[in-house]
C-alpha cells in the first residue's frame, strides 16, 4: 500500500496522468468536431409562407428552395380546390435543407352525405341541421299551413329528395314552409304518372295528407310504379279540398 501511494505522487504517474487526460480532451474534439461536420451544424433555411398558394407554386417554390414535400388533402366548403391550407413546419422555421415539408390542401373530390331528416322542424331548427350537414339553405317559400314556419317539404336540383338519399357536401335545399295563418281549402294536385316518393313531395307541399295506397295488377317494382288514379281527383286547376285532407292512391307498374 506504500508502494502504492507513492506511485500516485511520483513524476512517472503525473507524466502517464497528463497524457491520459490529454487523449481524452482531444478525442472529445473530434466527436464534437466530427458531428458538426455530418449534421452540418448552423445550416439552415427559414421556411416559406406557403398557405393560401395553389399548389403548382407551392411546389415550384420548394423545389426551388431544396425543399422535399409530402401532400395531404382535405374537403373544405367554399375553399377553392388545390389551395394550400396547412403547413409542417410553420412558415419562417429554421430548418435543415431537404426537410419534408408537409402540406394539406383542399381536395377537388365533394364527399357525398346522408341528407338529414328536417321534415316538420321549425325553419331555425332545419337550418342549423342542414349546416351541420354541410349542406346550404336555398331559396324558401311560405304556403298556407297552420304550422308557423314549419318545414312542410323540400327540394334539392329542383327534385324531391330523401331521407339519408346520398346528396354532395355543399348542395343547395330549397323549403317549402307553413305561413301559420292557414286555410280552408288547398287545391288537389294533379299527381297522375307520379311515383309514390314524388307524390308524397306534392301532397305535403300542397298542405295534405297521403291517405289509402294500394296497388293494380301485379307490381314487382313499387319504387317504379306509378299513379293511376287518386280520390279526390284533380279534374280541374279550381279543384279544392280542405286542408289537411288525405289523398287516396292506387298505384301500377303498367
Amino acid at each position: 500500500m506504500y508502494k502504492f501511494f507513492k506511485y500516485l505522487i511520483s513524476p512517472e504517474f503525473r507524466k502517464q496522468l497528463l497524457i491520459a487526460l490529454v487523449s481524452i480532451l482531444t478525442l472529445i474534439i473530434v466527436i464534437v468536431i466530427s458531428l458538426r461536420f455530418y449534421t452540418r451544424h448552423g445550416e439552415g433555411k427559414a421556411v416559406p409562407n406557403l398557405k393560401g398558394l395553389a399548389i403548382a407554386n407551392a411546389i415550384a417554390i420548394l423545389d426551388a428552395e431544396g425543399f422535399s414535400y409530402q401532400l395531404d388533402s382535405v374537403f373544405i366548403l367554399d375553399k377553392k380546390p388545390g389551395t394550400v391550407v396547412e403547413q409542417d413546419p410553420d412558415p419562417s422555421t429554421q430548418v435543415k435543407i431537404n426537410r419534408i415539408i408537409y402540406l394539406t390542401i383542399v381536395s377537388s373530390l365533394t364527399p357525398d352525405v346522408a341528407f338529414p331528416d328536417i321534415a316538420d322542424k321549425t325553419f331555425r331548427e332545419a337550418s342549423a341541421i342542414l349546416e351541420n350537414y354541410g349542406l346550404k339553405l336555398g331559396d324558401t317559400v311560405y304556403k298556407n299551413d297552420i304550422a308557423r314556419d314549419a318545414v312542410l317539404a323540400y327540394s334539392y336540383a329542383g327534385a324531391a329528395v330523401k331521407i339519408g338519399q346520398k346528396i354532395p357536401k355543399g348542395s343547395v335545399i330549397n323549403l317549402i314552409l307553413g305561413d301559420g295563418m292557414g286555410a280552408e281549402d288547398v287545391e288537389i294536385p294533379n299527381l297522375m304518372g307520379l311515383t309514390l316518393s314524388e307524390a308524397m313531395f306534392s301532397i305535403k307541399g300542397a298542405s295534405l295528407n297521403l291517405g289509402m295506397v294500394t296497388y293494380e295488377g301485379e307490381v314487382k317494382d313499387t319504387a317504379s310504379a306509378v299513379i293511376v288514379a287518386q280520390k279526390p281527383n284533380a279534374s280541374d286547376s279550381t279543384s279544392k279540398t280542405p286542408m289537411g285532407s288525405k289523398i287516396n292512391l292506387i298505384l301500377s307498374n303498367k
